[in-house]
C-alpha cells in the first residue's frame, strides 16, 4: 500500500493546511492508503510526498489541493 507525507513548517503555521490535505485524502482513499503522516519541520517548508517521491513542494509549485488529489488517484 501506498503512503503520503507531509512535512510542514510548524513556525509558520502550515499545520491547518497539513490536516486539510490530510483529511481529504484520508477521505477520497482511506482504505488504499497505508499512512498520511505529518511531519513537522521549519524554514517555510511545505513538502507532500507520494511513496517518497515529492508530489507538491510549496516553494516550487502554486498551492492546489485538487492537484495533489489528482495526482495521488492516478498512482492508486
Amino acid at each position: 500500500m501506498a503512503t503520503v507525507e507531509i512535512e510542514y513548517c510548524v513556525p509558520c503555521g502550515f499545520l491547518s493546511r497539513a490536516m486539510d490535505i490530510q483529511r481529504t485524502l484520508l477521505t477520497t482513499f482511506g482504505e488504499q492508503l497505508e499512512a498520511v503522516t505529518l511531519k513537522t519541520g521549519a524554514d517555510g517548508i511545505f513538502v507532500v510526498r507520494f511513496d517518497g517521491e515529492v508530489v507538491y513542494d510549496k516553494s516550487a509549485d502554486g498551492f492546489d489541493v485538487d492537484e495533489i488529489v489528482r495526482y495521488v488517484r492516478t498512482q492508486l
